[in-house]
């Protein structure tokens, strides 16, 4: 396991590699590389067929990693997209005459299937968290004997990308096909961190990105379990690239370095989790020692190693978030997907916290122990300030 550099201690500490993670050294080389070559990969002269070896070679490297077939695997822009792709009623599976026409969703999912699916309002249902922000089993089973003999669609991920929960995918698969339906599943903050393959997920359809594990932003893919799921509609169509499944010249660049960022955060899964694990331990004692009453958010149910959600009562996280980004300290107050602004948590509401804001620290594979101590003498002058100047008032 290669340990990240140190950094000096006037260096900003990053921890926000949920919302994006550093370039690999390995990304930028393949990527280097890939901008050396000119074709475009549907051109048959040898330019284009160097570009289309490319192309390739990063989807064999993508489709092996997560237990595919190459022909399975479909580049997009991004992750949205690959949700506004595969989340929809014109997915049929080979041999079934009724399309899908029922859409269940987890009630801590990403805006991009909140709000990227292609199903008219009327046929999508909100499953409820547990308060320790885990998908309710027994409401998917009441929800699918309400809908019994309908084609049904579940969306889940299966890490939530603020809490960093371990959402159940297998066993929720084993529901979604004992009724005959049709999982698809957010694997954005899994891949790179925790065994993700379809044998793991049992899921039908996954989708990923390439800048939360050290790859280029722009870059996401969609990956199909077997060629008996269709897309009778897809969302861009033009000269059918992608075996027809997405159109539009593919990003060859970003696409090799998408590959090299998961070959390389795929080479020693179970080392690096297990540092990971100790930088946010070591961070969440930081938080207990200036503040013994903080709130964790889904520390009592199985959590990816990298991710930590946090509020310390009594100061706002978002005075919180920009007091420590004044000190060089970069967290997040959740999603990273509004445009920048800072909004109420629907992942904490649905989980039935009092609060709506918490601030979220990730680590990734440029973090460092130096990192969590910085952040840890920061964190205590921050709120030492800000309580000082409470009581003050």
């Amino acid at each position: 396991m290669r340990q990240p550099k140190s950094r000096p201690m006037s260096a900003r500490v990053y921890l926000d590699h949920n919302a994006t993670s550093p370039l690999r050294p390995e990304a930028r080389a393949a990527m280097l590389d890939a901008l050396q070559t000119l074709g475009n990969p549907s051109s048959v002269h040898a330019e284009g067929r160097a570009a289309k070896a490319l192309l390739e070679d990063a989807r064999a490297a993508i489709a092996q990693a997560i237990g595919a077939e190459r022909r399975s695997v479909v580049f997009t822009s991004g992750a949205t997209e690959a949700a506004n792709l595969a989340l929809t009623e014109a997915l049929r599976r080979e041999g079934d005459e009724a399309p899908l026409d029922v859409l269940l969703i987890g009630a801590g999912e990403h805006h991009c299937v909140l709000q990227g699916h292609r199903f008219p309002s009327d046929a999508v249902e909100t499953l409820p968290l547990t308060p320790e922000g885990v998908i309710s089993l027994d409401a998917l089973e009441e929800a699918l004997a309400r809908r019994s003999g309908r084609r049904v669609m579940l969306a889940l991920q299966a890490v939530n990308n603020e809490t960093g929960v371990i959402q159940p995918v297998a066993e929720a698969a084993a529901l979604i096909h004992a009724a005959k339906g049709v999982l698809v599943c957010d694997a954005v903050q899994s891949i790179g961190r925790l065994k993700t393959t379809f044998t793991t997920t049992d899921a039908d359809i996954m989708f990923f990105s390439s800048h939360k594990l050290g790859g280029p932003m722009g870059v996401g893919a969609l990956a199909f379990r077997d060629e008996s799921l269709h897309l009778e509609a897809p969302a861009l169509r033009g000269g059918g690239q992608e075996f027809g499944r997405r159109a539009g010249t593919e990003n060859v660049a970003g696409i090799a370095g998408f590959a090299a960022a998961l070959t390389a955060a795929t080479a020693d899964l179970a080392g690096e989790a297990s540092r990971l694990a100790d930088l946010r331990d070591a961070l969440e004692r930081h938080v207990l020692k200036v503040a013994p009453d903080a709130r964790f958010y889904g520390s009592r149910a199985p959590r990816a190693p990298n991710a930590s959600a946090f509020s310390l009562p009594g100061l706002a996280p978002r005075t919180m978030l920009m007091a420590l980004d004044l000190e060089k300290v970069a967290l997040s107050a959740g999603s990273a997907c509004s445009s920048g602004k800072m909004t109420e948590s629907h992942v904490l509401a649905a989980m039935g916290a009092a609060e709506r804001e918490a601030l979220r620290a990730s680590f990734g594979w440029s973090s460092t122990q130096e990192d969590v101590e910085q952040f840890g003498k920061v964190l205590a002058r921050v709120v030492d300030r800000m309580r000082s100047r409470h009581f003050a008032a």
